[in-house]
Parts: C-alpha cells; sequence; structure tokens
C-alpha cells in the first residue's frame, strides 16, 4: 500500500536503517494516526520479529502470543516462555542466528499494554537492551505506543535502566489538509476542497477514520453512515477511545467534557471551578496526559507570559462527538444531511474552521511569507471591553509585526463591508491599548474562498484562502 505524506518520519527511519550504531526508536501519537501502517509497510522487508500488546490482557496469554510470534518468524519450536526475561531470551538467541547483512528491525507496538501489573516487561527490556542489543550495530528496536503520556513517562524519561537508551523519538502526528487530499485522491475518492475541510472538522486528519469514506457520496451522506446509521462503524468509536488510552479514563473525560464547553479555552481555575472540584494531583496529571496525547493543547493568552495559561480541546472527533452524537439517544434518518445550511450546522463550521487554521500554522506562515521567522502562536481575551472582545489566532512575529487573523468559512467569496471593517478597527485598537505592544498591528483574513471583488479593505492587511492551507 502507497504511504501518503511522512516525508520527515519515512527520512529518520532511512537514517536509523543506514546507521553504523544500534537504533532505539520511540514512536508515538494519537490513537487511530497510522503509527503502526507506517513502521510495517515502511520497514517490511527489514522486520525479523514484531509484537503487538493486546489491550486488558493478562501476561500468561500476552506471553502466548510472544511464543506464537517467535515461531512464526523462526520456524522453530520453543519450550513456551515462563517470564519476560525468559521471553527475551528467547528473543536473543534467535536474533543470534539470523546471518543476513543490515538492520534487524524488532518492532513492539502497544507496548504498554505488554507492561501489565507485576510483570516485570520493563525491566526485562532493560535488561535485553543494555547486555545484548544496545552492543550490536545490526539491531534496531523500534517500541510503539498510543498511551503517549506512558511512553514519554516510562521509556524516553526513564530514570532507570532504560535511562538515556532512546536514540531517535518520532510523534506521528495527523495528517494536514493537503495530506488528507492526496489520500482522498490515492482512493479514489473525488471531493472539492472545500468538501474535504467538511471532513477535516470531524475527524481530523486521522487515517483510520478517513478509511471508511466511500466513493460517490457527499460529505453529509459520508457523516451520516459513518456515525448516525443503524450499522453505523465509528457509533461508539468515543466509547473506546479514552478508555484504551488511560487507565482512569473517567478523570480525562471529565476534564474534557468541561473544556469543551468553550471554544475559547479555561485556565485551570476556570476549569475546576467548571467541574466543581479541588485541584489534585490525580487531575493535573489527567490534564499533562490528554496534551500530551494531542487531545487539548495549553496555550498562552497575549497579555500574559506563563505558558499553559489556557487549555483548550483541539481532536476534532471529540469535539463532534459532544457536540452532535453525545446526547443523542437515537438519530432520525439522514440526521447530517438534515443539518445542512442550519444556523446550528453554520455556528459550528465556523467554530471548527478555527481549528483548522489552529491546525495548519505553518501553512498560514508559508503564505505569509514568514516561515522562518521565529514567532508566538497565542490567543487574547479582553480583560475590560464589554462584551468581551477576543482574538482565537494571534502570530507575533520577532519582525516587529503582529497578524490578528480573522477566520470565516462560508460557501462563497465573504463580503466585508464598512460595518464589518469598523468592527475590525475596534477590535484592533482595543488589542493595541490593553496590551499596549510597540508592534505593527495586521489584520489578516482567513476565508474560504477570499473576499467578494469590491470588499471593504480598510482594516485588512493580509489575506489567506482555503487552498493555501493546503500547501
Amino acid at each position: 500500500m502507497q504511504i501518503i505524506g511522512r516525508k520527515s518520519e519515512q527520512e529518520l527511519l532511512t537514517n536509523c536503517l543506514n546507521s553504523n550504531k544500534p537504533e532505539f526508536l520511540a514512536v508515538y501519537g494519537r490513537r487511530r494516526v497510522g503509527k503502526t501502517f507506517l513502521i510495517r509497510e515502511y520497514l517490511k522487508e527489514h522486520i525479523v520479529f514484531s509484537l503487538s500488546g493486546t489491550v486488558n490482557t493478562p501476561m500468561k496469554r500476552q506471553l502466548r502470543n510472544f511464543d506464537e510470534v517467535l515461531e512464526d518468524y523462526s520456524g522453530a519450536k520453543f519450550e513456551a516462555a515462563k517470564d519476560w526475561f525468559d521471553a527475551f531470551r528467547l528473543l536473543r538467541n534467535y536474533l543470534k542466528e539470523l546471518s543476513s547483512s543490515g538492520k534487524k528491525v524488532i518492532f513492539i507496538d502497544e507496548l504498554p499494554w505488554l507492561s501489565t501489573p507485576k510483570s516485570e516487561f520493563l525491566p526485562a527490556l532493560d535488561y535485553f537492551w543494555n547486555t545484548f542489543a544496545g552492543a550490536r550495530e545490526d539491531i534496531f528496536l523500534i517500541i510503539c505506543g498510543s498511551a503517549t503520556s506512558w511512553i514519554i513517562e516510562n521509556i524516553i524519561n526513564d530514570r532507570g535502566g532504560l535511562h538515556n537508551r532512546v536514540t531517535k523519538q518520532m510523534w506521528i502526528k495527523p495528517f494536514s489538509l493537503g495530506e488528507c487530499e492526496n489520500f482522498y485522491k490515492s482512493n479514489g475518492i473525488e471531493l472539492s476542497r472545500y468538501q474535504i475541510a467538511e471532513l477535516y472538522m470531524i475527524f481530523g486528519g486521522i487515517p483510520y477514520y478517513m478509511n471508511y469514506v466511500g466513493k460517490g457520496l457527499s460529505p453529509e451522506q459520508i457523516v451520516d453512515s459513518m456515525f448516525f446509521s443503524d450499522n453505523a462503524p465509528l457509533k461508539n468509536e468515543f466509547e473506546n477511545l479514552y478508555p484504551a488510552l488511560f487507565k482512569n479514563s473517567r478523570h480525562h473525560l471529565r476534564i474534557i467534557e468541561s473544556l469543551a464547553k468553550t471554544g475559547s479555552g479555561m485556565t485551570q481555575k476556570e476549569l475546576w471551578a467548571d467541574m466543581k472540584v479541588s485541584a489534585g494531583g490525580t487531575l493535573v496529571k489527567a490534564l499533562k496526559e490528554l496534551e500530551k496525547c494531542g487531545f487539548i493543547r495549553s496555550f498562552c493568552d497575549f497579555t500574559l507570559k506563563k505558558k499553559g495559561q489556557y487549555y483548550q480541546v483541539i481532536d476534532f472527533f471529540t469535539i463532534f462527538y459532544l457536540k452532535h452524537m453525545k446526547k443523542r439517544e437515537t438519530y432520525e434518518i439522514n440526521y447530517w444531511q438534515n443539518q445542512s445550511n442550519s444556523g446550528g450546522r453554520n455556528a459550528w463550521n465556523g467554530f471548527a474552521f478555527e481549528r483548522v487554521c489552529a491546525a495548519h500554522i505553518p501553512q498560514i506562515k508559508q503564505k505569509l511569507g514568514i516561515s522562518g521567522v521565529t514567532t508566538k502562536v497565542c490567543a487574547w481575551r479582553s480583560k475590560v471591553s464589554t462584551p468581551a472582545k477576543q482574538i482565537d489566532l494571534i502570530i507575533s512575529r520577532n519582525d516587529g509585526i503582529i497578524n490578528l487573523c480573522e477566520m470565516k468559512f462560508t460557501t462563497e467569496p465573504f463580503t466585508l463591508d464598512a460595518e464589518y471593517d469598523n468592527k475590525l478597527l475596534q477590535k484592533r485598537e482595543t488589542f493595541r491599548q490593553e496590551t499596549a505592544t510597540k508592534k505593527a498591528l495586521h489584520v489578516t483574513m482567513v476565508t474560504s474562498f477570499g473576499l467578494t471583488p469590491g470588499s471593504y479593505l480598510g482594516m485588512v492587511q493580509s489575506q489567506i484562502t482555503l487552498d493555501d492551507l493546503f500547501i
């Protein structure tokens, strides 16, 4: 199968294959993002052993899986492994017998599920690497997991025997809009860029979800078939997503549901108040885990210097589920198609498009011609204006300019009249007064199809269209 995108990731894998030293690569990223597919497809000619952990499975069954896999790869029969130290001893003996030249890839997928309580999996892995694999220049060990926070804490930042043993890290991110377009084209699916953006607002750039997109359907038909039909394949996806990643997922879900109530994000103080709880170590840890796994982001208000002052849900599917699926026990026929052009759908599109823009900052910077300029991306809430003015996307540049981004998702070019232009002026000047910035303030319009001919352009310094986000 064809690998879409992932150019830098493929380059890293190639470098590891060609290096003259042992390599230990930690791969992580959101569940369903395509980690396993990339490793297996790109390295299929080099993998000599591949094991995948299974969720909520006792060590005895995991060891049986190991035995079966090792027998399949080696073609020999072994005495059943008694524990993980014994299992890695068998793996070591098998690797010693291999005579092929070049890197030998050992791929351990969903590693957190293998490390069950009292299993001693990590000490056994530690012993395997430190006494054998780490001394063999022909070994390329890859460990992978969707529980990103677990991988970071227990492997990458380990303070025990695996401390500083990881030689490379790879964070697999969701596809960009441009990569989604290539994905659909490679599967013979014809969609306009506007339609691809509509689906992105629901799926994000998650290949697993995109695999369910069928040919010859509109975005509305696609969404209905995937989420709202009687046999919808992803109807229960949300119920499985978080428990598969976090042991005590109820804490994570409570945080997610509170943060999703507002698009502009919450401070920790606001979050705990909404949840009606006192800040505690368990909840703070869950908050950090959600961020490491890519479900939320922390960002600063322009007027506040402390990083992570606000927290915001950024996982597209999670937001869609909580907004459109969670409170509905049953769905009428063609639910999403019937939402087309409704006020609620239009409001949803505007909110979701802001998230799309926030996920494509490199493309926005490229269009502005500032890819090489150091920037800080943040947001701003007025502390004095009534009603409170806010700007959801600000790009503060080291070249003395701040881009204040105004985002509009419409089916036609957006008409900017004098009245709207005056609102932009007021927002800009309120921002200038409250922040006391000395930088030049450039209003940047980010729209689906640009501005209509003859639009009032008094405040607008630059324009970005949906096409520019596909770069």
